[in-house]
């Protein structure tokens, strides 16, 4: 048995006592945690765990590649929400609907089968995974958890200003109710500094936090709200497409923006709003306060985060970087923004909705090739990343990530960066969004 799965009974014995026992509540019988929640499969079954674009992709591309294996996507949210264009869902430049999705209409159009349920253990020697419904066993496993914040690294164990922070001060980086939070606080904001705090790299999508920036300052300005945003970034400057942001910073939003390089957090106090970095101290009126990014609890909950030279925990997963299986247990693939460094040559993949579409791609054709008796076909990914910076008139910028083997068989990364900010590449950025969606969505 894991130690995820002990830890789990033995911390929560308000479940453990009334669940494992298949308590009553009036008319209500509560499953087990350990029962079977489905017959054996006919033949190889793949768990997909987390409805993101990296298990969205993988779920459906199984099927297409081999339409004789059973895929179970399990995700804790009823509906999909889409990171990728969310920064001008914020100002209302794009509408909600294009965003969320329904799991369920999804699933069916795909052939797989989808269970909205926490997972609360992986017995990775059992081959199973615990959900809060009862445990489902598979033949391979695929983790697309996507980030977790590390809260921990500002605030130790203190859980109540944890909580807090996380209530009044959201990071809005992870699909959840956090958007929603954010665009309140942003249109009743009635001036002052909000102050954005960048997380170190690597963190989800790295020029988005900019965009998102940007989204912010023309808000301000379109509504002459007396306001600024307070750029914290632990970076010497923006990057990617750092000279098309800093542009915009600088011309577009001279009076909304204060970019403030080299700040790295040194301590946040989100009671009396102040945030101390390297840079200097910086008090708010309103906040994103952004803490590390790390991978997604199930790695961790399955023991397979990464180690560095000192036997530290790296923060990231451990998988081959072009097999995508982990390095731990050769049944388990990683996908998504949770996948350690790549390539020593330039570390981590962007951590994108575009490259998790890639990796859930390529993490398919490799799960079959396994199930046929095949090695693993030596492919890789590519990323795009479009970045608003105007909403009047709509203008882009674009950087593109290229990806190759070397001489000496190493991954190596070649980016384009396209700083001129152009009405063209806004459109484009609509155009790649519907075909992206429409490579793991219900869009018709």
């Amino acid at each position: 048995m894991s130690f995820s799965r002990r830890n789990f009974l033995a911390t929560a014995g308000a479940l453990g006592a009334g669940v494992v026992s298949r308590a009553h509540a009036g008319n209500l019988v509560l499953p087990s945690l350990g029962a079977e929640l489905l017959p054996p499969p006919k033949g190889k079954r793949v768990v997909v765990c987390g409805g993101g674009w990296g298990g969205l992709t993988v779920a459906r591309y199984l099927r297409k590649l081999d339409p004789s294996v059973e895929v179970v996507l399990i995700e804790r949210n009823p509906v999909f929400w889409s990171c990728p264009m969310s920064n001008k869902w914020l100002v209302d430049i794009v509408g909600t609907d294009l965003l969320v999705h329904d799991y369920l209409t999804v699933a069916k159009k795909f052939g797989y089968q989808f269970l909205q349920s926490e997972i609360v253990g992986i017995e990775r020697d059992r081959k199973k995974v615990i959900t809060g419904q009862g445990a489902i066993g598979y033949d391979y496993l695929v983790l697309a958890p996507g980030i977790r914040y590390q809260y921990e690294a500002w605030f130790g164990d203190d859980r109540k200003t944890i909580n807090y922070t996380k209530a009044n001060y959201p990071a809005a980086y992870i699909p959840s109710a956090e958007h929603i939070t954010l665009k309140k606080k942003l249109h009743s904001f009635k001036g002052g500094d909000f102050v954005t705090v960048l997380p170190p790299p690597p963190h989800r999508c790295p020029p988005s936090p900019y965009e998102r920036v940007c989204m912010m300052a023309w808000h301000l300005k379109q509504h002459k709200i007396p306001g600024r945003i307070v750029l914290l970034d632990p970076k010497p400057a923006p990057a990617p497409i750092g000279i098309g942001f800093k542009q915009a910073f600088d011309e577009l939003y001279k009076d909304q923006v204060l970019y403030v390089p080299n700040a790295t957090v040194k301590e946040v106090d989100p009671y009396n709003k102040q945030v101390k970095t390297a840079a200097g101290d910086f008090k708010f009126e309103d906040a994103i306060l952004m803490a590390p990014h790390r991978a997604g609890d199930l790695v961790w909950m399955a023991d397979l985060i990464g180690q560095d030279d000192k036997g530290q925990a790296t923060g990231w997963a451990d998988q081959h970087n072009v097999g995508l299986h982990s390095a731990k247990d050769p049944n388990v693939w990683i996908i998504g923004d949770a996948v350690g460094k790549a390539s020593e040559l330039f570390g981590w993949y962007p951590k994108s909705g575009h490259v998790a579409n890639r990796l859930g791609r390529i993490a398919a054709r490799q799960i079959v090739n396994r199930m046929q008796g095949k090695d693993f076909d030596k492919l890789l990914p590519d990323n795009l990343c479009y970045m608003f910076v105007n909403g009047s008139p709509i203008e882009a910028i674009l950087v593109d990530f290229q990806y190759k083997f070397n001489a000496e068989g190493k991954i190596v990364q070649t980016v384009k960066e396209y700083h001129e900010h152009d009405v063209n590449l806004a459109k484009e950025d609509f155009v790649w969004f519907e075909g992206m969606a429409e490579d793991f969505l219900d869009r018709g």
